[in-house]
């Protein structure tokens, strides 16, 4: 054990962690949840230090030696080497405070180590002195949170919406001759193609995309420089611009400091419109999942339009049974999301005067949303759109049964004949076509033509 010293008093420590008395105080203090900030958090609070410390070293502000100690540990923690030293709870200290200690220590400790002294050994490399120089808890959780959500939407979660898109547009091209009965309000509607109904959900997933990456372009601007409360005390006046340029050359996004460092400290309003475009995506999803799940009932008793792939058994006691787990494994993930958003929502309403304290729930739920939805997509995709197979025989069937067919005949007999029509052809169980051929309005040549599902659909398969 080692004992170290804080402004409240000692305690004791295992003498192998990297971690301090401060963020001990918060192990004690928040046993809530188990849960932790996820390691895109922790790398970013690793290039944040990293970039601090060259920014400083640069303006004459740190030793040389004690730099390159803290370069070195800056960067073991950029990689996930002391991933197992970030103990503190998602639930903790307002505004991340024990979250910033939390690097503070582990890079101080290591960076003393590294220069052959004992950890705790605070005279060597001092957590807030050295490590946390010209910053802030205020202001270097938020812009961790703005790199690491960054990368993460960059690299992964684009992509795999991406990758989702292609598949979805795939599959529009493939079933664009496969015609079907159109449904609103859960009832029949004029006939349109599987392949077109397919381009609407693709044409919503580019759309989720463009309003994803418009949110990006608020995360870019980093409250990083503001210190305290956005004056920057302590500070080297040039301290701002350097660490910027730092944190650009480390992450290589093209990141800009904010445009009002109060505002940025006071509001973390960058990562609420990326949740927000999140939800967006959350909805477009479950209308895609809840329609994949309609349209495949069956196999014999629903609609049966498509056959989705079967993954894994679907009962405990029903032999033969396969159920659209996909689809709803896809819902629960967004459901999640959507209640991630809230609680983001919730805790940004929590700003008061100069700092919003929820940084750290905001944090844990924003990229929650981020990395679930990435996986949850990326599997959806290989494992049920790739595979989607049409049920051509029964999509015409339905078809030609619609009795919404009879809206063609607006223009020739107009609305008030072309229902009676529908009603006639209700009541007896017959075609449309038939009906209309029965009354004489049509000849039998004529229906055929003007009546024909393929040919309501305008046969376009629109982007």
């Amino acid at each position: 054990m080692r004992i170290e010293r804080d402004s409240l008093g000692t305690l004791r420590l295992p003498e192998d962690v990297y971690y301090g008395i401060q963020t001990e105080r918060a192990r004690q203090n928040f046993p809530v949840s188990g849960l932790r900030l996820p390691r895109r958090f922790i790398r970013a609070q690793g290039i944040v230090k990293l970039a601090s410390a060259r920014a400083n070293r640069s303006l004459g502000m740190l030793d040389g030696r004690l730099f390159r100690a803290i370069e070195r540990a800056c960067r073991e923690v950029i990689e996930g080497r002391h991933d197992e030293e970030f103990v503190v709870d998602v639930y903790q200290a307002g505004a991340g405070t024990s979250q910033n200690m939390n690097a503070n220590e582990v890079i101080a400790n290591r960076a003393i180590e590294i220069l052959g002294g004992r950890k705790g050994d605070y005279s060597i490399v001092h957590p807030n002195d050295h490590v946390n120089m010209a910053q802030s808890t205020n202001d270097t959780i938020p812009t961790s949170l703005y790199i690491s959500a960054t990368e993460a939407v960059r690299e992964e979660l684009i992509p795999a919406l991406r990758g989702l898109l292609k598949a979805v547009e795939d599959k529009s091209r493939e079933f664009r001759e496969i015609v079907k009965s159109g449904r609103t309000h859960l009832q029949d509607a004029v006939p349109i193609t599987l392949g077109q109904e397919f381009s609407g959900y693709a044409a919503s997933l580019r759309n989720d995309i463009t309003r994803i990456e418009n949110a990006l372009r608020s995360l870019i601007y980093l409250p990083i420089g503001g210190n305290a409360t956005g004056t920057g005390i302590n500070a080297h006046p040039r301290f701002r611009q350097m660490v910027i340029r730092e944190i650009r050359e480390i992450t290589g996004i093209g990141f800009k400091g904010s445009k009002n460092l109060f505002e940025g400290i006071q509001n973390v309003y960058p990562a609420l419109e990326m949740s927000a475009s999140l939800r967006a995506v959350a909805i477009t999803l479950t209308k895609i999942a809840n329609d994949l799940r309609l349209m495949s009932s069956g196999p014999r008793t629903g609609l049966a339009e498509i056959t989705l792939p079967a993954v894994q058994p679907g009962s405990s006691i029903m032999p033969g049974k396969v159920n659209p787990v996909m689809a709803e494994m896809l819902n629960m993930v967004c459901y999640q999301v959507i209640g991630n958003d809230t609680t983001i929502s919730c805790a940004m309403q929590a700003s008061q005067l100069e700092l919003n304290v929820m940084m750290p729930v905001i944090a844990y739920n924003l990229l929650m949303s981020i990395q679930i939805l990435t996986n949850g997509v990326n599997t959806f995709t290989k494992r049920c759109i790739e595979g989607i197979k049409a049920n051509v025989r029964r999509c015409r069937e339905f078809a030609d049964a619609t009795i919404a067919i009879a809206t063609a005949l607006n223009p020739i007999i107009g609305y008030g004949a072309a229902a009676e029509v529908a009603k006639e052809a209700m009541r007896s169980g017959r075609d449309v076509r038939d009906v209309v051929v029965e009354k004489g309005i049509l000849s039998r040549k004529e229906a055929d033509r003007l009546l024909d599902p393929k040919r309501l659909t305008g046969s376009k398969n629109p982007r």
